[in-house]
């Protein structure tokens, strides 16, 4: 029986067990809300591309988001035992550090392939059922970096914009069907993800940037110093759970470290323009009825995010 009635436009809130899709739950945020939810008792399924020790009550599927047959592989997999597919938490991602200038296209097509394009290939096949059942839930992992460009990460900056824009377009195409699409979009967080992220040649780089050393350690420092993934689960299960979640959520600990020297000490300027959701009540007040999005300036909105905490 399908989890949804499509006879109600909205997502309804029922205790029945969900069916659950997470990409890439070998560690980190994946792993965190693998184990969060299957142990909350919902059927939860988990794609990984490398051998990994396996959560008990968690469904494993090999599966690399950047091949196409893979992924049909692992949502066909999911329907042929289950039947439907409730929710898809979209978090399969990779970083790539370094100035723009010294990354190369390849890096820049292996960053978009993994982070952006990785989840388009899954929603061809995951956005299917869910509308022909009738409605779903789709909760896509951006990054703080969707919302503003980071020095030095500009290429995983521009991969989670591209998330962002896709899932705007996305959540107003499907709000009708029954679908419901929120963007998560965490600080620093200490994962194994600052270990994995691939960098350019440090000495290269620090000899054409004399910021980028000083940045780069300030990076590493706040999220080895960050929330653990757990506080991220948690807020994933939340959402789940909700009515109306809004469209985007933003998960810290202080944004006096994010946005601040040397992380922001460059490429910021007063002409600057950033699209805030004014649906997201971590950083806006309620939106107006003659407007659902207000244009905010970047000075402005460091301003409102300095010193601002969503989740101690």
């Amino acid at each position: 029986m399908p989890f949804f009635n499509a006879s109600f436009s909205e997502f309804e809130i029922i205790s029945r067990v969900m069916v659950i899709l997470i990409t890439g739950i070998t560690s980190g945020f994946g792993k965190a809300a693998a184990l969060r939810l299957s142990q909350e008792g919902h059927i939860v399924y988990g794609t990984h591309r490398r051998e990994t020790d396996e959560l008990p009550l968690v469904r494993y599927l090999r599966c690399d988001v950047t091949d196409e047959a893979s992924v049909k592989e692992a949502v066909g997999m999911v329907m042929s035992e289950q039947g439907r597919i409730d929710v898809l938490i979209n978090n399969a991602g990779c970083g790539i550090g370094g100035p723009l200038e010294m990354c190369g296209i390849e890096d820049a097509r292996s960053q978009m392939d993994v982070n952006w394009l990785g989840m388009v290939r899954v929603l061809h096949y995951v956005l299917p059922v869910m509308r022909a059942q009738g409605g779903g839930r789709i909760i896509a992992v951006s990054s703080i970096g969707g919302l503003i460009g980071l020095p030095f990460q500009g290429l995983y900056s521009a991969s989670k914009f591209a998330v962002e824009g896709y899932c705007e377009a996305l959540r107003m195409e499907v709000k009708d069907l029954g679908i419901k699409v929120t963007v998560v979009e965490p600080g620093d967080f200490h994962t194994d993800f600052t270990a994995r992220r691939k960098s350019v040649d440090p000495e290269s780089a620090a000899s054409a940037y004399p910021s980028y050393r000083r940045s780069l350690e300030e990076i590493r420092r706040n999220e080895l110093s960050g929330l653990r993934p757990e506080v991220l689960a948690a807020k994933v299960s939340k959402i789940i759970s909700m009515r109306n979640p809004g469209d985007s959520s933003s998960v810290c600990r202080s944004w006096q470290s994010a946005f601040s020297p040397p992380n922001f000490s460059t490429g910021l300027s007063g002409s600057t323009t950033a699209w805030v959701e004014t649906s997201l009540p971590d950083l806006c007040p309620p939106p107006s009825p003659a407007s659902s999005f207000r244009p905010v300036s970047t000075p402005d909105l460091l301003r409102r995010l300095r010193g601002f905490t969503i989740c101690q």
